[in-house]
């Protein structure tokens, strides 16, 4: 890490506690914290820089309105230092925000920054905010890349308090699996601080800047591995104690006592998870691991993620039991029936009725026998009648008849021939997503070849990496059509598919507009619906993948049948 280990020291001092990765390159620092006073904090592209400068290099003199490529229409600007800034946009053609940095195309890091942005698009991983795109145009250098509404930056959440030990496990588990596989890829971070760390509302860790934001300011690791590794322990260092790994102050967390050196998790909070002070020291520790277990250190973010996977697994914790509100009477049982209402209720509380005695006299009794024997007598002339009619009902049904049978009496609907329903056109359909998903193969979902598919991205875990609820495809009947089965054939394994519907003449935005009407699961799946319904477009929503032979999650649609 240069800037001495990016994440985890942005923050070292003149102490001597420098990470490994901070002597490979200590020339770095690009004094950012001078430039974020002038400007401010943004939510998805500032953040907190050490001291230090270089030559200074003009930042391109654009305002907010400014539109790139006739569709990015720059917001705001949310760091502006060393020759670049970064914006908040609007994507005008898609509708919908984006980040993008800038630099002019003289600037001495355009070319390595170009270069970055382009390899750390290639890598398509969506545990990684993606590069949208990366162009050098009218002397300017611009990489646009997904802007998250809905994330919060690491900054924040440590700024409320340490996490639980489940959190912090997800938390490292997700960013070390994350960053091996981008090494595997030969793309380091080199700047992964809590800034560049986002967790989406459905608890997906997602990390950006892979690549870019060291290329922007200029930092490079003779030990990339080792760097991004120890920055991943300072992160779970920072999610584990609140407290920054290191004597300086930085992100908003306290540093550690000076002259003491780096001390255990558990050291500085009681009731840390043993385990995983263990982790945050192996990754840390430049000479060792851990004094306890005499453990080897982690190096890279495989052997890191290698060591967290073997840890026993640490469940969430129980949910906090509310207790049910105390018990309301209602108004008929806060009256005086049967309960005194309150302290003088006994004075105002009516009288008991007393009912009347039973009649008692000779007369009296006669009328009893005589009620009772009609009671009798009513009891068996019913039970007769029933035994007749039960009688008549089995003797008829020993007869055959004729007009039970009979279509002309309308007893049996005929029997409507099922007819194919032509596919006019399809689209890909992804609106909780990039809005685009594989568009350049969605005809082989109708060509009748079942050699050739649609298939999806692929995914972390088989709910989409938990970014999305599904991805799918909208088929176009041209017209308003009755609509009794839909065949769809998956490749690769069990997929599970949804089928909703729409009688609207435009494919609405949401897939919630769409009325759902069939569901299965398998490799041929029939979507029946419950009786045929009329229907203009139809959308065939995948909403859990099977594993691909690479690893990852995808689904395959081989073919696609519709039937009146």
């Amino acid at each position: 890490m240069a800037e001495r280990s990016t994440a985890a020291v942005d923050v070292a001092d003149n102490s001597g506690d420098k990470p490994l990765a901070a002597k490979a390159d200590e020339a770095t620092s690009d004094g950012a914290a001078e430039a974020q006073d002038s400007t401010g904090t943004g939510t998805q592209d500032a953040e907190s820089e050490p001291g230090g400068s270089e030559a200074a290099v003009p930042t391109p003199d654009l305002h907010s309105g400014h539109k790139l490529a006739g569709r990015y229409r720059l917001e705001e600007c949310v760091t502006r230092l060393d020759g670049f800034s970064s914006w908040r946009a609007v994507d005008e053609k898609l509708r919908r925000a984006v980040g993008v940095h800038l630099l002019p195309a003289d600037h001495p890091r355009a070319r390595s920054v170009l270069a970055a942005a382009r390899s750390s698009a290639l890598l398509g991983d969506p545990r990684f905010v993606q590069v949208l795109d990366a162009v050098e145009e009218n002397d300017l250098v611009y990489v646009v890349h997904e802007w998250l509404p809905d994330a919060t930056e690491l900054t924040a959440l440590l700024g409320a308090g340490p996490m639980d030990a489940h959190d912090a496990y997800q938390l490292v588990s997700q960013i070390s699996q994350a960053m091996a596989a981008a090494h595997r890829e030969g793309l380091a971070h080199l700047r992964l601080t809590p800034g560049a760390v986002l967790r989406s509302s459905s608890g997906q860790y997602r990390i950006r800047g892979l690549a870019v934001n060291a290329a922007l300011r200029g930092i490079t690791s003779e030990g990339p591995q080792r760097a991004d590794t120890e920055a991943i322990g300072a992160l779970l260092y920072a999610a584990l104690t609140q407290r920054w790994p290191y004597e300086s102050d930085a992100y908003g967390l306290t540093g550690l006592p000076k002259g003491v050196g780096l001390i255990a998790p558990d050291q500085v909070r009681a009731g840390v998870h043993r385990g995983l002070s263990e982790i945050a020291m192996r990754a840390l520790a430049n000479d060792g691991a851990t004094a306890s277990r005499q453990e080897q250190p982690c190096t890279t973010p495989d052997e890191l993620a290698k060591a967290v996977a073997a840890m026993p697994r640490i469940r969430p914790p129980e949910p906090t039991f509310t207790a049910p509100p105390e018990y309301q009477r209602t108004t008929y049982q806060q009256g005086t029936y049967g309960r005194p209402a309150g302290p003088g209720a006994g004075v105002t509380q009516p009288a008991l009725v007393v009912p009347p005695a039973p009649l008692q006299s000779r007369t009296g009794k006669a009328l009893k026998w005589a009620v009772s024997a009609l009671l009798i007598a009513a009891l068996g002339l019913g039970s007769w009648q029933l035994a007749e009619t039960l009688l008549d009902r089995d003797n008829s049904s020993d007869d055959p008849g004729t007009t039970q049978t009979n279509p002309e009496n309308g007893d049996h609907k005929p029997v409507v021939e099922s007819k194919p329903v032509p596919i006019v056109e399809a689209r890909d359909y992804d609106p909780l997503g990039d809005g685009s998903e594989k568009p350049q193969s969605i005809k082989n979902l109708y060509d009748g070849d079942a050699t050739t598919y649609w298939n999806t991205d692929g995914y972390f875990t088989a709910d989409f990496g938990k970014l999305k609820e599904g991805v799918g495809v909208v088929l176009d009947l041209g017209k308003v059509q009755q609509v009794s089965t839909v065949d769809v054939t998956f490749l690769g394994g069990n997929t599970s598919v949804e089928l909703r519907t729409t009688t609207s003449s435009e494919v609405p935005s949401r897939p919630t507009d769409f009325s759902k009407v069939a569901h299965g699961s398998g490799t041929k799946v029939a979507l029946k619906p419950g009786e045929p319904v009329q229907a203009r477009y139809l959308l065939v929503w995948l909403t859990e993948l099977p594993q691909s032979d690479t690893g990852n999650f995808r689904g395959k649609i081989s073919d696609i049948k519709v039937t009146s």
